[in-house]
């Protein structure tokens, strides 16, 4: 392996462990010590703690070897070998911090009576590693790989699968679970799905413009001239009047979406504007490739 390719694969492998490091101690100082739950694979190790005491490091490579098989058919070689590092990297974690608990090195947050801050910093905790888990193409297994999986195939985010997935498995929790636990594990979930979305796509976010008029040239040329930001023109047809016209195509910053609109509606009141968000924008005007 050349130096490149070295370098490549470290950028990838440190944010998989930090994601599952950040994960594991999510699971361990908030979720487990208040009894509350998970969704996926790692709420059924949850569960085999609080009914049987098995340590979550063992349960959660147990329960993902056949998950890793099928993940190893459907997503292919190199999505499947930064799972595998996942897996791993996540049992080694929650090992590690489970040792680090018994021996008094770390006392995990436990409460009575705060639990809407436990299931605040829960769901910030464990949707921050697995977002950054996510984002660099590696999964923890267990449901991460169905999601993946769906969101190749369909299209879903990896929030809103794993929200539904984690709905679900929570649901039969409550077998074993209290009611009130119950709620306040589905907030922390919540809010989870809302930072992994977040981390996958990208801090910055901006809006895009599509404006369809007679007049895009013209509203392009005062746009590029006072606003300093690229226009795209792009040719079309209306449907219905069969007439040729053009579209003009534009990303502005959230603070810039008044002025464009005064632009487009100056020259021409009648242009229909479609505004849609768009998210970690990169080229000039915003966040710059670092190569």
């Amino acid at each position: 392996m050349n130096s490149n390719k070295m370098m490549g694969f470290m950028k990838t492998l440190m944010p998989i462990l930090l994601g599952t490091a950040i994960y594991a101690f999510g699971l361990l100082y908030f979720i487990i010590p208040n009894h509350l739950m998970e969704g996926g694979v790692t709420g059924i190790t949850i569960l085999l703690k609080y009914a049987l005491g098995v340590s979550p490091s063992i349960s959660n490579l147990l329960l993902n070897i056949p998950l890793f098989l099928l993940g190893w058919k459907v997503l292919g070689g190199r999505q499947i070998f930064y799972t595998g590092i996942g897996i791993g990297s996540l049992t080694f974690f929650l090992w590690l911090f489970e040792r680090m608990i018994h021996s008094g090195w770390i006392v995990p947050f436990e409460t009575e009576r705060d639990y809407i801050l436990v299931s605040l910093y829960a769901g910030i905790t464990l949707g921050a590693g697995l977002g950054i888990v996510f984002r660099f193409g590696g999964t923890t297994g267990g449901s991460d790989i169905i999601a993946r999986i769906l969101g190749r195939k369909y299209g879903f985010s990896m929030g809103q699968v794993i929200l539904s997935l984690d709905i679900i498995i929570i649901g039969l929790s409550l077998f074993y679970i209290k009611k009130e636990n119950i709620l306040y594990t589905l907030v922390a979930v919540f809010i989870a799905s809302k930072v992994i979305d977040f981390i996958q796509e990208g801090a910055y976010s901006a809006k895009a413009f599509t404006i369809i008029s007679d007049h895009a040239p013209e509203i392009a040329d005062i746009i590029t001239k006072d606003m300093e930001r690229g226009v795209t023109l792009i040719p079309a047809i209306g449907a219905y009047s069969k007439q040729a016209k053009h579209m003009a195509y534009c990303v502005v910053s959230r603070q810039e979406i008044r002025r464009l609109n005064q632009i487009a509606k100056s020259v021409d009141p009648r242009a229909f504007i479609i505004i849609s968000d768009v998210h970690d924008v990169h080229g000039e005007g915003f966040k710059e490739d670092e190569n």
